[in-house]
């Protein structure tokens, strides 16, 4: 399903004024304790048919963390490459995201994006400038995916704190 502008400007609310590697670095732990003292069947329960539980939720946070890493190794290595999109649906149907345990999304969640903090950490800034065109977005920095990435984080905390109010 493509982005659309209202959920895109969201996300880029999200993250304004804020330093993106900070609140994404931040990320992993406001989830583990948002989730701290909640029972895995709840963070399984789904707040309606067709819309994520909180497993859901962290299992794409891990899997988009890996899409991630990909499109800022590309920019970085073939600067102006094609960045695909992908269906988020279908990825969370192919990834069976609903049996997984909490703690296994979370863990692969905080890995990945340890691995990619280090790595943005690390460049320079004319690298910081590397681009590629993506497929719904068009031309995006390595800057400009930390920054969404950190929008993207809050919104799924938002959703997350939701739900576990809920339960």
């Amino acid at each position: 399903m493509p982005d659309t502008q209202p959920y895109l400007d969201r996300i880029r609310q999200f993250a304004e004024g804020e330093d993106p590697l900070q609140l994404q670095a931040s990320t992993p732990q406001e989830i583990a304790d948002l989730i701290a003292n909640v029972s895995e069947p709840a963070l399984h329960k789904r707040p309606q048919p067709g819309k994520w539980s909180v497993v859901e939720i962290i299992a794409h946070l891990a899997e988009d963390e890996l899409v991630t890493s990909w499109r800022y190794r590309q920019m970085l290595e073939n600067p102006g490459c094609s960045l695909a999109g992908f269906d988020q649906d279908k990825w969370a149907a192919w990834g069976r995201y609903q049996e997984w345990e909490a703690e296994d999304a979370l863990t692969m969640f905080r890995l990945l994006r340890d691995a990619n903090l280090r790595l943005l950490r690390g460049l320079t800034p004319e690298e910081w400038t590397r681009s590629g065109v993506h497929a719904e977005r068009g031309r995006i920095t390595i800057a400009d995916l930390a920054r969404h990435m950190a929008g993207h984080d809050r919104n799924h905390l938002e959703q997350i704190r939701r739900l576990v109010q809920l339960s």
